[in-house]
Formats: C-alpha cells, sequence, structure tokens
C-alpha cells in the first residue's frame, strides 16, 4: 500500500506501518513509557488478529499481501471476497476468535498474577499492573468493536454472509453498509459532542470504507454479466520479435492501441505493454528489438472469461492489459481502461 513501510515478513505476508500511525507514537510519547507500551502491545494484538484473517482466507485458497497498519487499526489486503458466505463468515470470525481467546486462554493466570483489584479495575495507566490489565482487556475491546454488525468491521462481513444465503450478495452488501453509515454518523457525534478527535477519525474511515466495499461489490456484480469477447475490439495489431522499438512507437501513435501480443508463425511468443514500452525507451532508445524487452511469462484471458475473472487476474499479476486466446488464436488485446469503460456505462446508464 502506498505511504507504508515495510517492518517484516511473516508466513509470506508482508506487515507494513502506514506513515501516518508515526503520529500517533509523537502523540503517545507524550503520555510517558506506559502509554507506549500500551499502544505496541495493543498493535502486536491487532497485527495478530489480522494474520488470522490471512490464515484464515488462505485456507480457502485466497491470496494475502500484506497487513497495514493504521492509527486507529490494521488492515488485511485480500486479494478477492470469498466465493460462497460460508468462507467469509469463517474468515471474518477469525480475528475475534482470536481475540477472545486471549481473554479466555489468560483469565486466570491474569488473576492469580495481578490480583482481582487490578485486574477489574478501571482501564488505566497509572501503574504497571494496570497497564498490563490494560493490554489484557484491550483484546475484548478489539473483539467487541469489530463484531459490530457494519461495514468495514468483520461484524459487517459475518452479517453480509448471513444475509447472502437468503437475499443475495448485492443486496446483503448495501444492508451492511448502510448500517457501517449509522454507524460513522453516530460515532462522529459523540466525537464533536465530546472533542474526540480519534472518534471522528475513525468515524470518516468506517463511512469510506464502507462506501468503497459497496462500489467494489457494484462493481463486481456489473463485471460478472460480461465475457471478454463482449467487448473485445476486432481490430488489433500484432508485432512480430524482430520488430524494432521504434516501429512499435508508430503504431502506438496511428492506431489508439498501446499493448502488443509478440507473434511467430502465428503463434504467441510474447508480449508487450505500455510500461515495458515506456521503460524500453528510456533504458534502450528505439533501436532495441522486440525480442530484447517482450514478457515470455504473462497472464492470457480466454475470449470467453468473465471481465470479472479477467479482473481479478490482471490485480494479481500486477498488469493493465493481456492477449486474448480463442482456442489457439490470439483475438485480441483487453485492457483495463476497457473493463473500467463497461462500468462506467453501464452504472451510468442504471
Amino acid at each position: 500500500m502506498r505511504g507504508s513501510i515495510r517492518l517484516f515478513k511473516i508466513f509470506g505476508i508482508s506487515i507494513n506501518v502506514h506513515i501516518t500511525f508515526f503520529l500517533l507514537l509523537v502523540l503517545v510519547l507524550s503520555g510517558g513509557v506506559r502509554w507506549l507500551f500500551l499502544v505496541g502491545a495493543v498493535f502486536f494484538f491487532v497485527t495478530l488478529h489480522e494474520i488470522c484473517h490471512s490464515l484464515a482466507a488462505r485456507r480457502f485458497g485466497i491470496k494475502v499481501r500484506e497487513i497495514t497498519l493504521f492509527p486507529i487499526g490494521g488492515i488485511a489486503s485480500i486479494a478477492k471476497v470469498p466465493e460462497k458466505p460460508a468462507q467469509e463468515l469463517f474468515i471474518s470470525l477469525a480475528g475475534p476468535a482470536f481475540n477472545i481467546l486471549v481473554i479466555l486462554v489468560f483469565f486466570f493466570p491474569a488473576k492469580i498474577i495481578l490480583g482481582p483489584e487490578v485486574l477489574f479495575h478501571p482501564l488505566s495507566t497509572d501503574s504497571w499492573p494496570l497497564t498490563v490489565a490494560y493490554v489484557y482487556w484491550i483484546n475484548l475491546v478489539l473483539a467487541v468493536f469489530n463484531l459490530l454488525p457494519a461495514f468495514p468491521m468483520d461484524g459487517g462481513r459475518v452479517l453480509r454472509a448471513l444475509l447472502a444465503t437468503r437475499l443475495g450478495y448485492q443486496k446483503a452488501t448495501k444492508i451492511a453498509v448502510a448500517l457501517g453509515h449509522v454507524f460513522a454518523l453516530v460515532f462522529a457525534y459523540i466525537g464533536i459532542v465530546r472533542f474526540n478527535v480519534i472518534l471522528i477519525v475513525i468515524s470518516v474511515f468506517i463511512y469510506m470504507a464502507a462506501s468503497n466495499e459497496e462500489l467494489q461489490v457494484d462493481i463486481k456484480e456489473t463485471l460478472k454479466k460480461f465475457k471478454v469477447c463482449d467487448i473485445l475490439p476486432r481490430d488489433f495489431l500484432t508485432v512480430t520479435p524482430d520488430v524494432s522499438l521504434s516501429k512499435v512507437l508508430e503504431l502506438v501513435f496511428h492506431s489508439h492501441q498501446e499493448d502488443f501480443p509478440v507473434l511467430e508463425d502465428g503463434e504467441l511468443i510474447g508480449f508487450i505493454s505500455r510500461q515495458d514500452i515506456m521503460k524500453a525507451v528510456h533504458r534502450h532508445g528505439t533501436a532495441v528489438k522486440v525480442s530484447e524487452i517482450m514478457r515470455r511469462k504473462f497472464p492470457v484471458a480466454k475470449d470467453t472469461d468473465s471481465l470479472m475473472k479477467v479482473h481479478n487476474l490482471m490485480r494479481d499479476s500486477s498488469t493493465r492489459a493481456m492477449p486474448v486466446m480463442k482456442g489457439p488464436r490470439v483475438v485480441g488485446v483487453v485492457t483495463l481502461e476497457d473493463i473500467s469503460r463497461v462500468y462506467a456505462m453501464v452504472s451510468h446508464a442504471a
């Protein structure tokens, strides 16, 4: 994610911290060492909470690229929404279940070591024992907050998973998003009345994240209705491996195409994208041959693939264009702009 710094990797997942996180550290340092310890412990448990989501997602073959820590929590970048409501239910409950498990496992040890008078004391950092008790109970706070039945919290995803079995995925999302907006407005009101800046920031985050979730679902449902062949231009250009980059640039300048399949004797052997062309021009000049800059490993779409499938493939492979095949033949090129245009047209018409 932009604006974030990688801390380490675990289970192949990059754990990042967003630069805004350091603003929180500046504020916390003014509260003393115990406040610094508390915030560090909180984000330790937040990280484990998100790792549990990520491992649950991997169980269903869903990739998780990174976890990013923000001043108001963490976000796991899960590659796609689970296809089945039961899968989303399992993944969503994994995080809060971890926090509740911590409460259950450490309850008696904490009660014995800290004593009931400290463990059940109102949350405070007035002493180290009270700070440790604060850290213990923060797991309950994380579990309860995340189980609120509204997006983007885990509870909103649980609610969607339960509603989706009867109402359908899109309608269930709209209900969970609407509740997310309600909670955001409530938090904003409380934050304004009590002059609590953190609550106001949380309310803005919840509102925007809920709205973005609704947008992503609308895009997904729209793209599922179309196949690549529905939007594929009839005319497209290809190049051969012995063509110079200057010839490719001429094709770009005199057509609307910026990405080219590379054919040799009618067989697809490579692909050059707009990014490849731009990098090659700056590094090698225009005399370089296509064979020297083309990609030899690249994703390929079928003309019968849904636009949603191709969109996910582009995201997973970090590309914005790919050749389209019909059997053994190349029949065109599909780009991210083509897919975005479909959603823009259909949503505008609706």
